[in-house]
């Protein structure tokens, strides 16, 4: 039997969700590591900490998704107009937060099932990129999903997946990998 296969032991709901917005830390460090492979293939020359903390953005308007999504949950909670140069801080807020959110739906889902596998991080990947399309093309800060070429939503797609085994592999290796014993004898691991 292989260790991928084993059963573990029930997390608290709370435990699943905390290791979960952990590995959806992890995950998302490994998506964004795929965007700036990407964006340095293509001539990138910002080091990963300049890129990653998005140092070129001065304004909402050449903001990305993230920060633009953050823009109108504040101003719309708060009635009040944010800085043009809340857009960097809120582009990464509002990213980090939504891998941290779906790691931790993924945690309170994975963590009620008698396996972890890595692998089923492929589908919060798939989730998460599917709602980002749901979700934003209605509010106009994506065009709808058929509006793209198949090789845009590829790259996405691609990045996705990586976030999901990323958060996958995070909360399985989080989580432990001892199995459970069965009726108090320790259970052999392949």
């Amino acid at each position: 039997m292989s260790t991928d296969a084993t059963t573990y032991e029930k997390t608290t709901p709370i435990h699943a969700l905390v290791t979960g917005a952990v590995a959806g830390t992890a995950g998302t460090l490994a998506m964004d590591l795929l965007w700036y492979r990407r964006y340095k293939h293509n001539g990138g020359e910002d080091g990963f900490l300049e890129w990653e903390f998005s140092s070129g953005t001065a304004n909402y308007e050449q903001a990305a998704a993230p920060a633009q999504v953050g823009k109108r949950l504040v101003e719309g909670y708060l009635q009040t107009e944010l800085s043009p140069q809340t857009a960097r801080v809120m582009n990464n807020v509002v990213h980090l937060a939504t891998g941290v959110l779906w790691g931790a739906a993924h945690g309170l889902l994975a963590g009620s099932t008698p396996r972890r596998r890595a692998s089923t991080g492929l589908a919060t990947g798939v989730l998460a990129w599917a709602a980002s399309y749901a979700l934003l093309a209605p509010a106009k800060l994506y065009k709808p999903m058929w509006d793209y070429p198949p090789e845009v939503l590829w790259k996405d797609l691609s990045a996705h997946l990586l976030y999901g085994l990323g958060t996958g592999t995070a909360f399985r290796a989080l989580t432990g990998h001892a199995p459970a014993p069965v009726n108090g004898t320790p259970v052999a691991c392949d």
